[in-house]
């Protein structure tokens, strides 16, 4: 895809952001375009919210647990960007109504770096040294492509369907000797008082950490790192739920803690 082209989707998708509509998906639109394409109109959307005065914070991993894949009919995780604009403090009222469009919401863990992460060949156990702290996390995804009618080109290009997100404030130490295990740790998500799913750290490709490694690997790719201070969203362990205005949602991880959330 030209260089054109790739501005010119990735100015349609700040727009789509910006004014809360969608857009027709970019695959059936150009049946060609690639991964590397649809990841350098990410950028270009990006860029653009930064020309708004957005502040990059972090960046997610989407697309890593098996419920989640087959909902949307996309085989295989992708990455996106964080910004200040994105992030809600925990228990927070949350403008879904007036920011997303398509709105759903997903238990995470995020990992929070006092350190670089630089891919390529990064292992688990470089994540681990890394880490300050793992906090529970709410991911609320939104997509510009109508319906939800997303292929892995279109996620990607989308900013990896990114919307807002809220992390809770209990913090554990992962590098703490006897410390939780982010591989069997449980999640139980509530939604209005009601318990509507659980999930443990394996349903994030095996591991959060092996998350968070491959997404490091694969932003080395093309020249991007984590850096010390940034928070990494590392997928979701349950299935995503639609929300809207008036509900709340909690979620517990053992030997973690809890956030929580209302939207609005």
């Amino acid at each position: 895809m030209d260089i054109e082209s790739i501005a010119r989707y990735g100015d349609e998708l700040h727009a789509a952001l910006r004014e809360r509509r969608t857009v027709e998906p970019l695959t059936t639109r150009e049946p060609g375009i690639t991964i590397d394409d649809a990841y350098a109109i990410s950028r270009r959307l990006l860029s653009r919210r930064l020309d708004d005065g957005e502040r990059l914070v972090g960046k997610k991993i989407g697309v890593t647990s098996k419920p989640v894949q087959r909902m949307l009919d996309v085989h295989q995780p992708d990455f996106g960007f964080l910004t200040d604009r994105m992030r809600y403090a925990n228990g927070a009222e949350m403008p879904i109504s007036r920011e997303l469009i398509q709105p759903r919401a997903e238990g995470e863990l995020a990992f929070v770096l006092k350190r670089d992460l630089v891919g390529p060949g990064l292992t688990e156990a470089d994540v681990i040294a890394a880490t300050e702290c793992v906090r529970p996390c709410f991911e609320v995804v939104d997509s510009r492509i109508r319906d939800w009618k997303i292929r892995i080109q279109d996620t990607v290009a989308d900013n990896a369907s990114s919307g807002l997100f809220i992390l809770g404030d209990d913090a554990v130490d992962p590098n703490r000797p006897g410390g939780v295990d982010l591989v069997t740790c449980g999640m139980v998500v509530e939604k209005n008082g009601e318990i509507i799913s659980t999930g443990a750290g394996a349903a994030a490709l095996g591991s959060p950490v092996f998350c968070v490694a491959w997404l490091a690997n694969t932003l080395g790719r093309y020249g991007i790192s984590l850096h010390a201070g940034e928070v990494i969203l590392s997928g979701s362990l349950v299935p995503l739920e639609p929300v809207r205005a008036g509900d709340r949602m909690r979620l517990r991880v053992g030997g973690i803690g809890g956030a929580e959330v209302l939207f609005v």
